[in-house]
């Protein structure tokens, strides 16, 4: 069985993390799930949640990922998002404020994004 796994993580808009891995632990409509390398293929819908790449170094990248799609053979996974932002590039004051507008409005769709975006920027500290 190989060390490592292949992993893109892309966004409809740009590519956002790309490189070697450990283990991905993301969301999808089935449950949470762990590929690590020799996984079986698969091919999932993502949800709303935090992604999170352990990588070959030793580190960790966590991800805000909103909706899109998994995909994992020949120890190449594929995390194709609609919106992914790393979590070091989430400004949390930011992201509190918006979350504290969506409870006023009653948003539930901008209080689950604004949830996740903080959960993936505290997760990585």
């Amino acid at each position: 069985m190989a060390a490592e796994l292949h992993v893109e993580l892309v966004a409809a808009d740009r590519q956002v993390w790309s490189g070697e891995a450990t283990l991905v632990v993301a969301r999808t409509t089935s449950g949470d799930i762990g590929v690590m390398p020799g996984h079986q293929p698969l091919l999932g819908v993502l949800e709303s949640g935090p992604v999170t790449i352990r990588t070959s170094e030793g580190g960790t990248v966590v991800a805000a990922v909103h909706g899109g799609f998994i995909s994992f053979a020949d120890n190449k996974l594929s995390l194709l998002a609609e919106v992914a932002e790393l979590s070091d590039e989430i400004d949390v004051q930011r992201t509190e404020r918006e979350l504290e507008r969506a409870k006023a409005d009653d948003d539930a769709e901008a209080q689950r994004r604004a949830d996740v975006r903080l959960r993936a920027a505290t997760a990585a500290h």
